[in-house]
Formats: C-alpha cells, sequence, structure tokens
C-alpha cells in the first residue's frame, strides 16, 4: 500500500532481486548446506538500492553465507523502478563547476535558501499528494511485506547506515517477526536527534576523518609532495580549491567537485591513495586524475537525482526540522569554526526540509522490552564519519538483549 492507513487503496510495486541459496559448503564440496532461509539487505541512504546484493554471493568471504540463504535486495520505494521519486529534471541536477565556501556569506546563504526552496517546490510539483508517503515507517512496513511475498516467517535482515535505522523501526514496529539482525555502521535512533541533529553530529564526525586522512596524506609526503604535517596538506587542498574557483579543471570541476570527491573518503579508506594522488598531480599541472575523480558523470545523473529525491523526502517527511534560517545559521556558524570541512555541504544538502511542503511525522521512540527480540548483532567503527560511533551505543541501549 501507498498508505497504509489505506490497506486497500492505491497499491505501489517493489523491486526484488534474489539469488537462492546455493547449498555448496566452500570447504567441503561433498556437504550439502541445509537451507536457511532468505536474507534481506538494505544499503542505506536514504534512496540507496540493494539491487545488486546478491552478486556479493560470489565474493569467498560470502559464499558460506551463500549457500544457507537465498541472498535478496531490493529497492524500497521511491528508488529505481519501486515507485520512483524525482524532484527536479536528471538533464539539470548537475550542476559543475561549483563553489563550496566553508565561510559562506550572506549572498551565498541566499542563493542556497532560494535553490532549497525551489527544490522543496519542484519535490511537490512532481510527486503531488504521495510525497508524504515516502517515510522511513512505511519502509519498516514494506519490509514486513516483502518478509510475508518471500515465504518468510520471521525476517532475517542486515542494513547498513540508514538501513539500521528502519531496520530498528521494523524490530519495533514486529519484534516477533525478527529472526536474526545485523546492524552495521548505526544511526543515532534517539527521535531528538532525527534528523537534524544527527546531521550536526555527522559534519563534526566529519571533520575527525578529514584529519585523519590529512594525517596519513602526511606520513607520505614522499608520495605525494603535499607536505609533511596535516596542516600543511590542508594548505595544499586550499591552494587546490582556490585555483579551481579561479579556473574550473576540465571546465567542470570546481572547489564544489574537489570537495564532494574528498567527501567520499570519509566512508572509504580505499579512497585514499587515489584523492591524494588526482591532488598531487593536478598541483604538479595534470588535471586529469582529477577530472576524471571528481568531475560529474552526466550518465549517471539519473540515478543520482533519484537517490538524492528519496533521501530528501524520507529526512523531510520523517520529524520536525527548524523552519526559521536563524537556527540554521546560528548552529551551523558555531559548528563551522571547529568543523569547517562538510558542515555548509551538509546545510545545502538538507535545507530543503527548512521548507517542505508536506506534513512531517513525529519518530517512533525505537525501544524493545526483555525477552520481545531476538539477539541482534551491531556492528559499529569508532571513527566512522557518516554514523559516529555514540549512535551504535544508543541503539543498543534501546534493543534489549
Amino acid at each position: 500500500p501507498l498508505d497504509y492507513a489505506q490497506p486497500n487503496g492505491k497499491q505501489i510495486r517493489l523491486t526484488v532481486s534474489r539469488v537462492p541459496a546455493t547449498h555448496k559448503d566452500p570447504r567441503n564440496s561433498k556437504r550439502r548446506v541445509p537451507r536457511q532461509g532468505a536474507l534481506v539487505y538494505n544499503p542505506g541512504g536514504p534512496g540507496a538500492s540493494g539491487m545488486y546484493f546478491p552478486l556479493i554471493g560470489v565474493l569467498p568471504e560470502w559464499k558460506g553465507l551463500a549457500a544457507a540463504y537465498d541472498l535478496v535486495g531490493y529497492a524500497p520505494r521511491g528508488v529505481g523502478r519501486s515507485a520512483p521519486l524525482s524532484c527536479t529534471d536528471p538533464k539539470q541536477y548537475f550542476k559543475a563547476p561549483t563553489q563550496a565556501p566553508t565561510h559562506p556569506s550572506e549572498s551565498y546563504k541566499k542563493e542556497r535558501i532560494a535553490q532549497a526552496k525551489a527544490y522543496a517546490r519542484g519535490c511537490a510539483r512532481r510527486a503531488g499528494a504521495t510525497l508524504r508517503h515516502y517515510t522511513s515507517l512505511n519502509n519498516a512496513r514494506d519490509l514486513d511485506v516483502l518478509r510475508a511475498a518471500l515465504g518468510e516467517q520471521r525476517l532475517t535482515f542486515m542494513g547498513a547506515s540508514y538501513g539500521t535505522y528502519f531496520g530498528a523501526l521494523y524490530a519495533t514496529l514486529f519484534p516477533s517477526h525478527v529472526r536474526r539482525m545485523v546492524f552495521d555502521a548505526p544511526v543515532n535512533p534517539d527521535p531528538a536527534k532525527i534528523w537534524y541533529r544527527n546531521n550536526l553530529d555527522q559534519s563534526a564526525a566529519f571533520e575527525s576523518r578529514w584529519t585523519d586522512l590529512r594525517e596519513w596524506i602526511a606520513r607520505h609526503d614522499k608520495e605525494y609532495g603535499l607536505g609533511a604535517t596535516a596542516e600543511e596538506v590542508l594548505r595544499s587542498y586550499e591552494k587546490a580549491a582556490a585555483r579551481l574557483a579561479v579556473e574550473p579543471a576540465g571546465g567542470k570541476v570546481g572547489p564544489g567537485q574537489l570537495q564532494g570527491a574528498f567527501l567520499s573518503t570519509g566512508y572509504y579508506d580505499d579512497f585514499w591513495p587515489h584523492r591524494a594522488q588526482a591532488l598531487s598531480a593536478y598541483l604538479k599541472g595534470d588535471p586529469k586524475p582529477l577530472i576524471q575523480q571528481a568531475g560529474p558523470h552526466q550518465e549517471a545523473a539519473k540515478e543520482a537525482e533519484n537517490a538524492n529525491a528519496v533521501y530528501t523526502a524520507v529526512e523531510c517527511n520523517d520529524a520536525p526540522w527548524p523552519t526559521d534560517w536563524k537556527v540554521w545559521d546560528r548552529d551551523n556558524t558555531r559548528l563551522a569554526r571547529v568543523a569547517p570541512f562538510e558542515t555548509w555541504d551538509n546545510v545545502w544538502t538538507n535545507l530543503p526540509c527548512a521548507y517542505w511542503p508536506a506534513a512531517r511525522q513525529e519518530p517512533l521512540d525505537v525501544r524493545t522490552g526483555p525477552g520481545e527480540l531476538p539477539a541482534t548483532l551491531i556492528l559499529a567503527a569508532e571513527r566512522d564519519a557518516a554514523t559516529p560511533y555514540d549512535g551504535a551505543l544508543k541503539l543498543h541501549r534501546r534493543l534489549s538483549g
């Protein structure tokens, strides 16, 4: 159902991918592994698709799980072919080159406020009355429909990042329907944090990760020549940003694209050498690696626009947001003094929520009582930038047992 308050009303279709259990023991070819059911995965977002997940079963580390479980991925509502959501023309989605001031001027702020208002209006115009139904609670309810469609009495689920949040909502709503759950990189589920304050915490955590990266580059100064200290590496980065502001690389990589490319290093350590090499080459006169890594790829515009539309709709619908720009300006100006790297970029991503045209929900308080929920596994990294470690401790306290 589009709207679970009207279960017999308008229906939507979710796209699902599945690879059946192989029954093959990777350590003993003669042994047949009994099937344990379906393992459903969500990679997060909001707005990410899990459709490719079942292919992971070919990797050596996953063959044991692929033997016992049907590996199931899906596109949540709004994503891909699952009642797709769009807020703007994908052809107009990638604006490049762009600026990325860490201390934006008042005129720049006014420009971004106007863009946020226009984006929110675009979501309302394109989605109409369906817009308010893209929520985390509905994602959790959809997961139970998927469980039933798979013929599973109880759900085995693994969620990463945002997938942990509506996985936790599922555990709260349907504890007796849970068989096993893995929460990988948990979101802080405290209703007071959803989503405005979680984004402030995220910006602070990205600053720590940005420092980690710069210290790592400094330790490899012989390879990259970007500076022997984190401060010297920062000066090299700022030098590149200033140069790109005057003359974008390849006509499409400005400071905004540079910042976006380095933001991804907060998620993946294996990006570190690639980004450092590209920055080093650019400052030595070769812009090609930076253009390749940071430039917008127009062929991915439709998917990127869709993912951003779902991200925005779910986060804006899920909870109340400050509607007074002065609150955003005060909180983020204060934060940017100590965490300038991602703070304002995070503001511009989420600012449509200040002007959102659909009704907001009150977040569900994630909690389970003793004996309600089977034991779940929570995985968290202390230096996680996107989902700070404290969120895992909060989730652990809320899921009894």
